[in-house]
């Protein structure tokens, strides 16, 4: 099948640093090439991938110097030339929201969009109202919540290969928070619950300069004698921040459209603490992987108790559950769906032998 894979131009593929959705665009890729695919991966040019690179932009844009003062002009020309040359695809797979949807529509392109942000956001629904022609895939079924109405594909949980992260038999003595330092992750709360339980807690997070506000009214926690502050860490580094240890903690206070890092520390062996927020029940398994709790004092309450949890049993649950493996499998059953329908109505979708 030939496949064009269409990332967000912010960071490279994968990034060098923080990037879930570029992160998992690769780990897509890297499968659907493995599998034998024809991919075209459309992202920033020091993008690294064993499918052919085509971009707009010679370096990722969030930190490529000089930063652009308008990042959506590069993805509107992204969409754009996608649209130029669709009719070299079957099937072309987006990851830029809503960007290209009139693109699709003017083109007639066999395309899906998986949406990776919060969609409880009023001002989206006129538009996805007006385009309720594009096939949509979730990455959890608690984030179509809010658009249940849309034209919904499917939901298709990240995956993470197999041998990213080697399990940790034993965790460490000090619980994890890694991701971003905005008021919507809440390291204000982690930092809480680690005191609560007496415990150490290490935080690897990059601050976005959105976020610099929200950084400066919490950097104060950072000098409590519990609190080492990492800073933001690469991939390289997050097997042995992670499966070091005894729980990774992720106090959301928004919906979480899914959390790519609770399946890091899943694949590290190591459990998960998690607020009830969006994709969260979906993803930990209350007394399995973890804990799914409302509040600091029942998370606090958890930190105590980890030990119940098995570190085999975290790591067998991401293997049958969020593997790159399995994340390719279930995309490329929504692409031969898509396919098998358009050949039913009619519509050119290049070799649709190649669907079989």
């Amino acid at each position: 099948m030939k496949i064009a894979q269409v990332a967000p131009l912010h960071e490279s593929v994968p990034p060098r640093l923080y990037g879930g959705t570029e992160r998992v665009v690769h780990y897509l890729t890297e499968e659907l090439v493995r599998a034998g695919h024809d991919v075209t991966l459309y992202a920033s040019g020091d993008s690294r991938t064993s499918a052919r690179l085509r971009s707009v932009c010679d370096c990722a844009l969030r930190l490529g110097r000089p930063k652009p003062n308008d990042p959506l002009a590069q993805h509107v020309l992204l969409a754009e030339l996608v649209g130029q040359e669709c009719g070299e695809y079957d099937i072309v797979h987006f990851h830029i929201d809503y960007i290209p949807f009139s693109v699709i529509r003017k083109c007639k392109m066999s395309a899906i969009s998986t949406l990776h942000g919060r969609l409880d956001i009023p001002d989206l629904y006129p538009l996805f109202r007006e385009f309720d022609d594009m096939r949509l895939v979730s990455i959890s079924d608690a984030q179509r919540a809010p658009m249940e109405w849309a034209n919904w594909e499917a939901t298709v949980y990240h995956g993470l290969p197999e041998d990213l992260h080697a399990p940790r038999p034993e965790g460490g003595d000090y619980l994890a928070f890694l991701g971003r330092i905005s008021p919507e992750k809440r390291v204000d709360l982690a930092i809480e619950i680690a005191r609560e339980a007496g415990m150490k807690i290490r935080i690897a997070a990059k601050i976005d300069p959105s976020d610099q506000d929200y950084y400066e009214s919490v950097r104060h926690l950072f000098d409590e004698p519990h609190v080492e502050f990492l800073g933001e860490i690469g991939e390289e580094n997050k097997g042995e921040f992670l499966g070091n240890a005894a729980a990774l903690l992720f106090p959301v206070d928004w919906p979480e459209p899914f959390g790519l890092v609770m399946i890091e520390a899943l694949a590290c062996g190591t459990p998960v603490i998690a607020f009830r927020r969006g994709s969260v029940p979906e993803i930990i398994e209350h007394g399995l992987t973890g804990f799914v709790v409302d509040n600091v004092e029942e998370a606090a309450r958890a930190a105590r108790r980890i030990s119940l949890i098995k570190r085999e049993i975290c790591r067998s649950e991401f293997e049958n559950r969020f593997s790159a493996r399995r994340m390719c499998h279930d995309y490329l059953r929504v692409y031969r769906g898509v396919l098998a329908e358009n050949r039913r109505r009619g519509v050119n979708s290049g070799d649709l032998s190649l669907v079989a």
